[in-house]
């Protein structure tokens, strides 16, 4: 890369460091005055001029002054070397807000409400995907000698409550045996599997001991629960954050709220995220979405031990505060793993 190919770069960096903290079209003028950059005014200018033929930044209007272009984001994010690390105190006080959640919901709404402080964007926290999921424990409970309460929990932590409306009464031992069948048969698959096993404990234990009736309705409330969901849950914190910057999403405010309320958009974004510690930005038109025009999206997915259990992230205008915004997703997702693997 030659020596001018370099020098614009730094040009193009200091455009998008002082358009973010600034939100003001930049001008060569200024650049002089704010970044060591060793070269004169009209060395920058020209190297200005260079870049907006090239689409990495434009102007506005009248004004001398130019900002970023999807582009010239895209360049400046692909050009990070260094996404600083948060420090020592920094991280231990995300892993101390995040270990205090008493269940899965409570750690992921502390975790989307911590994300989107940190960030001061839209945070997306998705629910662990089911299809990724193993079960850790099942357990029954009689209510009364004719229903039942089933639980599923999964080793992401997600808990699953089901009744079940017995034909004929059961008494304790019962409830014991068809705890311990059911468990043999579930406990240590993934859901598919486990869907497919309590199908074949229905069939084969039909009328066995006196408890083929409960069986038969155990294994069809549990399909229900076991086999992928069409939807998935997210969560959303910080959408509040959006209405600092209306002015960056060019009157398309609206339409952005409407996708993050239809969560359509979000959730396909969000499943083409698979790889937990790595972390993807989107910018603009790569979003993929008409209605997201105006915005940057930064995911990665969260897992532990090699199993990813969901996507997550942040949506804000592309002028954000890439480095940061990239570090602190990174940094939210490792925790959440960890927290949710040692449970």
């Amino acid at each position: 890369m030659g020596s001018a190919e370099d020098r614009r770069f730094e040009v193009l960096r200091a455009i998008v460091a002082d358009f973010v903290s600034t939100k003001e079209p930049i001008g060569s003028k200024s650049l002089v005055e704010r970044h060591n950059l060793g070269v004169s005014s009209a060395t920058v200018r020209n190297d200005m001029a260079v870049l907006e033929a090239e689409g990495y930044i434009a102007q506005p209007h009248t004004s001398s002054g130019r900002v970023p272009t999807e582009k010239g984001y895209r360049e400046f994010v692909d050009r990070l070397e260094d996404i600083k690390p948060l420090s020592t105190s920094e991280r231990s006080a995300i892993l101390k807000f995040l270990e205090s959640g008493v269940d899965l919901d409570d750690v992921l709404r502390r975790a989307v409400r911590l994300l989107a402080q940190l960030t001061r964007q839209v945070a997306i926290v998705q629910y662990p995907t089911l299809s990724t999921s193993t079960v850790r424990h099942l357990e029954v409970v009689a209510l009364t000698p004719a229903r039942l309460l089933l639980v599923v929990i999964t080793d992401s932590g997600r808990v699953d409550q089901r009744m079940v409306e017995l034909g004929d009464t059961i008494d304790d031992h019962q409830v014991s045996q068809l705890r311990e069948m059911l468990g043999q048969a579930l406990e240590g698959k993934r859901l598919s599997a486990a869907s497919v096993a309590v199908s074949d404990l229905a069939v084969h234990m039909d009328g066995r001991g006196g408890l083929g009736d409960a069986i038969g309705r155990s294994a069809t409330v549990l399909l229900e629960s076991l086999v992928e969901h069409t939807e998935e849950r997210l969560l959303l914190g910080g959408t509040a954050n959006l209405t600092r910057n209306t002015a960056d999403f060019g009157g398309s405010l609206r339409s952005v709220l409407e996708a993050l309320e239809e969560q359509v958009v979000v959730l396909r974004l969000l499943a083409a995220q698979q790889e937990a510690g790595k972390v993807t930005v989107r910018i603009g038109h790569e979003t993929e979405a008409e209605e997201m025009l105006g915005t940057s999206v930064v995911t990665t997915a969260y897992g532990s031990m090699g199993t990813v259990y969901g996507g997550m992230g942040v949506l804000g205008p592309t002028r954000m505060d890439y480095p940061g915004t990239i570090a602190n997703v990174a940094a939210v997702a490792l925790y959440i793993g960890e927290v949710l693997g040692n449970r």
